[in-house]
C-alpha cells in the first residue's frame, strides 16, 4: 500500500505539472490524489476508527490553513472592489520597472515577516495586478513576490509556519532567529531580484487607460485602512490569545463584513451588494483553494504512512553533517509540504541533542522556509499566487526555479559563513 501511495502521489504530481498539456484542471487532479492516498491509508490501517481519527486530525489542520487563505483572499478582494489599492499605486510615481521591482521585493520581504508569507503574497499579487497591465511582466513580478515572501517569512517567528512551529516548540527564540537568519534571508530574496533587474533594465510600464481605471470610491481609503489594519491584527491576535491564526483571520473578516455593511447602509441594495463581502466571496478563486486542499490531503496521507518521517530519518542517518541535512530537507520542502518535514525533524532530534537556539534549528528554519520557492507548488505562497495569476508549472520551472535556487544556495552559504565568523572571532 505504501508503494502504491507513493506512485499515486508521483503520478498526480506529474499530471499537475502537465496541466496545460493534458487539459485537466490541477484542482481535480489534486483532489483525486488526495482522496486516493487516504483511501489507500484506510486499507493499510487495520483499524478504520484509528484511520478516521488520523484523517480528521489532519483535516482539522488543513481546514485551518484553508479558512485562513479564504479570509485573506476575501479581505483583499473587498479592498480591491473599493479601489482601495489606488492610494498605494498613486504613491508609486516611478514608471521604471526595475524600481518597481525593488519596491515590490522590499515591501514583500518585510510585510511577510509582520503578517505571514501567505497573506503577504496575496496582497502583493493584487498590488502587482494594479501596477502592471502586461501579463508576461506580471508573471515575473509575482514570482519574485513568492521568493521574497518565503524569504521574509523564514527569519520571523510570525512569518512562516515552520519558523512559528520551531518557536512554539522551544527550539528557537524570537531574538536569536532574527539575529541569525535576517541577513541570509535577505540574500535569498536579493540575489534573484538583482538578476531580474538586468532583464527589465531601461523598461517602463505603460499608463493605465481611463477605461481600465476603476471609478473613485469615497470609502476606498477607509476600507483600505480597515482591511490592512485587520490583516496586521491577525499575528497580534495569535500572540496575545495563543489561538490559531485562522481564528484571528475569521474575526478580521467578520469585522470587515460588519464595517462595510455599516459604511454602505444608506445605499441602494444593488450598489450595497457590489461592495459587499458576499459579492467578494463569489469573486475569489475557489478552485485554487480546492487545489490547495487536495495537495495538503495527499501530503498528510504520506505523513500518516510514515513516508516523510522515514525519508527524513534516512537522510539524517546517512548524512552526519548538520548543514547538508538541513539543505536537503529545505530542497525536499519544495516537493512536499515543509510543515510535516519540520514536524518530523522536531520529533527525531531531541532538545538534549540540539538545545534551544542551536545552529541546526536556525539553519532548518531558514532552509525549509525559503526552499519551497524553487518549485511553485512547494509553498503556500506559491500555490496561492499560482491560483490567482494562473501561472503555468513549467513556466515557473523554466524561468524562476534556477533564480530561486541560486538565491537559496547563496543565503545558506551566507548563514554558514556568518556562523564561521562568529565562531572564529
Amino acid at each position: 500500500m505504501i508503494e502504491l501511495a507513493i506512485i499515486t502521489f508521483i503520478l498526480g504530481y506529474i499530471a499537475i505539472a502537465f496541466e496545460h498539456k493534458i487539459q485537466i484542471d490541477k484542482a481535480s487532479t489534486a483532489l483525486g490524489i488526495g482522496v486516493l492516498c487516504w483511501l489507500l491509508y484506510f486499507y493499510y490501517n487495520p483499524s478504520y476508527a484509528n484511520a478516521e481519527t488520523e484523517l480528521l486530525h489532519h483535516f482539522g489542520e488543513i481546514s485551518a490553513i484553508l479558512f485562513f487563505l479564504l479570509g485573506a483572499m476575501t479581505i483583499v478582494e473587498v479592498v480591491d472592489s473599493h479601489n482601495g489599492f489606488k492610494i498605494v499605486t498613486e504613491t508609486i510615481h516611478t514608471k521604471s520597472k526595475p524600481k518597481i521591482l525593488i519596491l515590490v521585493t522590499i515591501a514583500t520581504f518585510f510585510l511577510s515577516a509582520i503578517l505571514d508569507n501567505l497573506t503577504t503574497s496575496i496582497v502583493m499579487t493584487s498590488l502587482c495586478a494594479k501596477l502592471l497591465r502586461d501579463k508576461k511582466d506580471r508573471l515575473w513580478f509575482v514570482s519574485m513576490v513568492i521568493i521574497a515572501a518565503n524569504a521574509g517569512g523564514a527569519w520571523s517567528p510570525l512569518g512562516d509556519v515552520t519558523t512559528t512551529m520551531l518557536w512554539i516548540g522551544g527550539q528557537i527564540t524570537a531574538l536569536n532567529i532574527i539575529r541569525s537568519t535576517f541577513i541570509p534571508s535577505l540574500i535569498v530574496a536579493a540575489i534573484p531580484m538583482f538578476i531580474l533587474l538586468f532583464k527589465f533594465r531601461g523598461q517602463v510600464i505603460e499608463n493605465i487607460s481611463e477605461k481600465e481605471t476603476p471609478k473613485y470610491i469615497p470609502e476606498g481609503n477607509l476600507i483600505l485602512i480597515i482591511g490592512v489594519s485587520l490583516l496586521v491584527f491577525v499575528p497580534a491576535f495569535k500572540t496575545i490569545t495563543h489561538m490559531p491564526p485562522f481564528m484571528g483571520m475569521l474575526l478580521a473578516l467578520g469585522t470587515l463584513w460588519f464595517a462595510s455593511s455599516i459604511i454602505h447602509l444608506r445605499k441602494l441594495a444593488e450598489e450595497r451588494y457590489k461592495y459587499s463581502v458576499t459579492h467578494a466571496l463569489r469573486k475569489i478563486d475557489t478552485s485554487s483553494i480546492l487545489f490547495f486542499l487536495g495537495i495538503l490531503l495527499a501530503v498528510s496521507a504520506l505523513e500518516s504512512f510514515g513516508i516523510l518521517s522515514n525519508l527524513a530519518l534516512f537522510i539524517t542517518n546517512n548524512i552526519k553533517n548538520e548543514y547538508i541535512t538541513g539543505t536537503l530537507l529545505g530542497l525536499l520542502s519544495a516537493l512536499v509540504d515543509n510543515v510535516p518535514l519540520v514536524a518530523a525533524a522536531q520529533g527525531m532530534f531531541s532538545m538534549e541533542m540540539y538545545p534551544t537556539d542551536h545552529v541546526f534549528w536556525q539553519f532548518l528554519a531558514l532552509s525549509t522556509g525559503s526552499g519551497g520557492s524553487t518549485i511553485i507548488i512547494g509553498s503556500a505562497a506559491g500555490v496561492a499566487v499560482m491560483g490567482i495569476e494562473k501561472i503555468d508549472f513549467f513556466w515557473y520551472l523554466k524561468n524562476i526555479s534556477l533564480l530561486a535556487l541560486i538565491g537559496f544556495i547563496a543565503g545558506l552559504g551566507v548563514f554558514i559563513l556568518q556562523q564561521w565568523l562568529m565562531y572564529k572571532f
